[in-house]
């Protein structure tokens, strides 16, 4: 039986979209916001460091159980009563973040504001879809990725700038006034599909629930903790690896078994969207891994502060943003979405290569400027390509499922990324830090030379010989810790850009180019 078209046209759309686009911002800028202003909460909340590691884990966590669970609960409430809630949720919540008096405290209310957020993101990206025609949509997922890629980019510079000059519970008070005025427009402009039908409350599927949140939050924990805890050394990391696979097994089973899933695995037999998701992971991975270690790079090797470091890829984002609607026109021209695809991959690999070639201990904002320029362009090709062939042929409900696949893989690829390559600069700086020592053989007329050379030069500034010999070999030490650190960033840029290189055949073999998208209207039930 065919309902009532959700597409939407004139100023009705572009109320819509933006207020989606702003609602899909807000989550992904208070992903990282926070990282900034973790200092100055230590501080505030006397916490230590772990603890107050626990303000983004406790978000990360509510994201990952609630986001594979959106297109059911919209479908329970309402999409629009559904993503009004949210967002009143999402904007309480940063309210009470901000007034939060205790570190136990805000890590609740974190977790509370994680629960509205995490609807935002896919939903947000449902609502813009529908309300295009199919062959603009092309173009309305070129829209919704602006959020997606500004915003982990937009949080840090926007966090250092609110911290230096408020203080940081205004990182949360931001929040408020776009969060009442989304609120308001929701109510009034946003509609629900005719489609979405409530399960009754005997038929819902609360062991799907369970099992799914278990599942997911250990495994985040597990990629938030693990370098930290040392990974499987850790008994409970080791538990928690069991817990979380043993769940994931039984939450697929009870899905695909049960009448009323929580979540319809049963879509992921679109080969579009399976290989979508795929590649929402791997571009979670490079967006996310590389928004994390480049920061990581400039504070701790080149000394820079948090805002400089965020400043400083500002520009590959507004160059990315400025792509979205032109790769959107590709795409509804005709280019086949694989060869954009393919090709963001190879320049996205360039641009690891190049990172990779100018990392000194005195690299400056003048030599990341062109490379990151270019990664913005990679990354422009790949962003809307990989979203709208995700649901290129999805209809009805299976948009809103596909939506919420997708965005839980982009974000778990983003936490697999940071926890990997945090991992991996630690141990590979370890590898270069032993291989380097056993070549300074203390019988090696070089290295005595060179100490000797050291040693002179701090006599001559008036320390005693025995002072400064002592200070000559820690600046040997420093310097050896510099180079093997340096070493390993060199390898993690390597590194990621031979994964995006390797996914490039895959694109190009088993990427379907989808001549018409299916036009929803005639699709609904």
């Amino acid at each position: 039986m065919q309902q009532e078209s959700l597409v939407e046209y004139g100023s009705r759309r572009v109320i819509i979209t933006i207020t989606a686009v702003f609602c899909a911002l807000l989550e992904i800028v208070d992903s990282t916001i926070v990282n900034v202003a973790l200092n100055d909460m230590r501080g505030s909340l006397n916490a230590t460091l772990n603890e107050i590691s626990w303000v983004i884990t406790a978000y990360s966590l509510a994201n990952v159980i609630v986001v594979p669970m959106t297109s059911w609960l919209s479908q329970q409430f309402g999409r629009r009563n559904y993503f009004a809630a949210s967002i009143i949720m999402f904007t309480t919540c940063s309210f009470l973040c901000g007034n939060a008096h205790g570190l136990w405290e805000l890590v609740i209310f974190r977790f509370m504001q994680g629960l509205g957020g995490g609807a935002l993101l896919v939903t947000s990206q449902t609502i813009i879809t529908e309300s295009y025609p199919p062959e603009k949509r092309p173009m309305a997922q070129a829209i919704y990725v602006l959020g997606v890629i500004v915003g982990p980019t937009l949080g840090p510079p926007l966090g250092g700038y609110i911290v230096d000059n408020f203080s940081w519970p205004f990182i949360f008070y931001i929040n408020l006034p776009v969060g009442i005025i989304a609120t308001m427009l929701t109510l009034a402009f946003v509609r629900s599909p005719k489609y979405q039908e409530k399960t009754p409350l005997k038929n819902v599927d609360f062991l799907g629930i369970a099992l799914l949140a278990v599942a997911v939050s250990s495994l985040q924990f597990i990629l938030e903790k693990g370098q930290e805890d040392d990974w499987f050394n850790s008994t409970l990391i080791l538990s928690l690896a069991i817990v979380s696979g043993l769940t994931f097994f039984f939450f697929i089973w009870r899905e695909l078994v049960y009448r009323y899933p929580i979540v319809e695995l049963r879509v992921l037999k679109n080969n579009n969207l399976r290989i979508g998701v795929m590649l929402s992971f791997v571009l979670g991975f490079g967006l996310f891994g590389s928004t994390f270690i480049i920061p990581i790079y400039t504070q701790s090797m080149l000394g820079w502060t948090a805002q400089d470091a965020g400043m400083l890829q500002l520009p590959s984002t507004l160059f990315t943003a400025l792509m979205m609607p032109i790769v959107g026109q590709f795409i509804q021209r005709g280019v086949p979405q694989k060869w954009l695809i393919a090709s963001g991959m190879s320049i996205f690999f360039i641009y690891s290569l190049l990172a990779s070639m100018i990392l000194t201990p005195y690299t400056g904002s003048v030599n990341f400027f062109w490379i990151l320029i270019l990664r913005g362009f990679g990354m422009g090709l790949l962003s809307v390509p990989i979203s709208t062939m995700s649901l290129s042929t999805l209809t009805g409900r299976q948009i809103g499922q596909g939506a919420a696949f997708s965005g839980m893989m982009r974000q778990l690829g983003g936490s697999f990324g940071v926890a990997l390559i945090s991992t991996y600069v630690t141990r590979r700086t370890q590898i270069h830090r032993t291989h380097m020592v056993s070549k300074l053989d203390v019988t090696n007329p070089a290295v005595q030379q060179r100490v000797e050379s050291l040693t002179a030069g701090l006599t001559a500034k008036g320390l005693a010989p025995n002072t400064a010999a002592k200070s000559a070999l820690q600046l040997m030490e420093g310097s050896v810790t510099m180079q093997s650190t340096l070493l390993s960033y060199v390898d993690v840029f390597l590194w990621v850009g031979v994964m995006f290189l390797i996914c490039v055949p895959f694109v190009l073999i088993f990427v379907k180019t989808t001549k018409k998208l299916v036009n929803i209207e005639d699709a609904m039930h």
